[in-house]
């Protein structure tokens, strides 16, 4: 892949996540893909990554905005940076209460890509920023 390539993959992956598209958004993805969550551990694997998405998907609304994503020159690795816009449904383990709050919250996500897919993911976000939002 070149820098292009890495690009469109990743502005693809995102507009299956803001389209609520998950079997595209999962397509992206290698089986063996790393998937470092923010603030939290890692996982591997397309199964573990489904399994979180669906746990995100049930507790939280999110769309991605304001989306500037850059790769390397030789495709290999992106990066992304935009605005979440959510709404918080469903209470999360070990978070505030869920009441429907809403927030706006700066993020971004770094790449690993081969073989045309996503092989890591790692995003960050600032979850003190989130729980006061949220009115933790």
């Amino acid at each position: 892949m070149n820098q292009q390539d890495s690009i469109t993959l990743v502005e693809n992956y995102y507009a299956a996540f803001n389209g609520g598209d998950m079997d595209t958004f999962l397509s992206l993805l290698t089986d063996d893909v790393i998937h470092d969550i923010n603030q939290g551990r890692r996982e591997i694997g397309k199964e573990a990554f489904t399994q979180f998405m669906a746990c995100m998907n049930h507790n939280y609304k999110e769309q991605l905005v304001d989306m500037v994503i850059m790769a390397s020159a030789d495709g290999s690795r992106a990066a992304a940076e935009f605005v979440v816009l959510g709404e918080y449904l469903r209470t999360d383990e070990g978070l505030p209460e869920a009441q429907g709050q809403k927030y706006k919250l700066p993020a971004g996500a770094f790449f690993d890509i081969r073989d045309g897919k996503v092989a890591r993911i790692t995003n960050y976000y600032n979850l003190q920023d989130w729980i006061s939002q949220v009115g933790g």
